[in-house]
């Protein structure tokens, strides 16, 4: 086995020489992959003193499992195994914070990465840069065996990314590169955490431009595991960018939220008009299926993309839903007090439904932050 090799690796150890770096890889159904990487990291980092923390997201491959079974004999592997909650920006944000390491470097676990510029990222931060990144968009990097769409679609990104930010980055959607401590500790406070693109969330969270050193290589094709580049690493992008630009005027989960309810007014439209239109029930019957069913559209959009980092599944996404059914009754009380009292003060009728809608919109994002996808 590959962990019995590195027990009897020659390098000095963690016994006579200080950490000197800490080698964070999120993971989620990667047993594949773990191994090999832990060989080619091997290889690549000979004479700095490292560790691996791979933290996995209760992949259900026996990933954690692995790496424990390599950590009992390789003291440099460790994994914080996560329950009941996914997303890479917050992995790496919680295994930077496990170590002790004065320097930090994030690699996906899916080989794509070019390990072997890692001793050159990691010299980089030692010798005074703040942040070191592996480009795909300065020098002899690429894209590798991406087609065109995918290809113009992160050029599109990366144009709209560098429009947040301070410190000048070709690739601010790379998932490579090496930190200081220090750097990562003046933009913690300001992380929103959330998402896939946690280089962007660090630079775009900096209080002040980052001192960046930048050196290119080319992205691998994946040949183990599946990608997780779906529709929603294309939202929680959008979330993030939207973050960065107006979150600290109006948080962004109540803008999301808002517009959910938008939505959900059309539905509750819909439906109340669908059903007078049929003849077939009286207005009252109309009015209590419609918004039974605006509920529950607005629960099951706000839990995929309002709430995406702490979306509830299985038993909980039931008591969810009826938690979130006796928050909007609530809600809908407060709507109709504040806008009969704001009406019997002379106050025109529009004024008095507005006034009602925003009371009960921001009760409703309040308490089901705190009642349905309380953290």
């Amino acid at each position: 086995m590959f962990h019995q090799a590195i027990a009897l690796d020659p390098r000095p150890s963690f016994e006579d020489a200080p950490l000197e770096l800490a080698v964070i890889i999120p993971t989620f159904n990667e047993a594949a992959n773990v191994e090999k990487l832990l060989g080619l990291l091997d290889q690549a980092l000979t004479g700095i003193v490292w560790e691996a923390i791979f933290v996995d997201d209760d992949s259900g491959d026996g990933t954690a499992e692995l790496i424990r079974a390599i950590g009992r004999t390789n003291i440099r592997v460790r994994v914080l195994q996560r329950l009941g909650r996914r997303g890479l920006s917050s992995a790496v944000i919680e295994g930077m914070m496990a170590t002790s390491a004065p320097v930090l470097a994030v690699i996906d676990a899916d080989l794509q990465h070019d390990e072997t510029i890692l001793p050159r990222l990691y010299a980089a931060v030692r010798d005074g840069a703040d942040l070191a990144v592996g480009s795909r968009y300065v020098g002899d990097g690429g894209v590798g065996e991406w087609d065109a769409k995918r290809h113009a679609a992160s050029r599109g990104a990366t144009m709209l990314a560098q429009r947040l930010l301070k410190t000048d980055l070709s690739d601010p959607m790379s998932g490579f590169f090496v930190i200081s401590r220090e750097a990562l500790q003046a933009s913690l406070p300001r992380l929103s955490g959330g998402g896939f693109k946690i280089l962007l969330d660090i630079a775009a969270s900096a209080p002040e431009p980052l001192k960046v050193a930048e050196l290119p290589y080319v992205f691998r094709t994946r040949t183990a595991g599946t990608s997780k580049l779906d529709l929603m690493v294309t939202a929680e992008y959008l979330k993030l960018v939207a973050d960065k630009a107006v979150g600290h005027i109006v948080p962004i989960r109540l803008i999301l939220f808002m517009l959910v309810g938008g939505l959900g007014v059309g539905v509750h439209l819909g439906v109340l008009g669908g059903m007078l239109l049929s003849g077939l029930v009286s207005f009252t019957l109309a009015q209590a299926a419609a918004v039974w069913t605006s509920m529950t559209f607005n629960f099951a959009l706000n839990n995929i993309f309002t709430y995406s980092d702490r979306r509830l599944r299985g038993s909980r996404f039931v008591t969810g839903l009826f938690s979130f059914y006796a928050v909007c009754l609530v809600g809908a009380a407060a709507n109709v007090g504040v806008g009969t009292w704001i009406h019997g003060t002379n106050h025109s009728w529009w004024v008095a439904g507005v006034a009602g809608a925003l009371i009960g919109s921001v009760w409703n994002f309040a308490a089901s932050s705190v009642i349905t996808w309380r953290k």
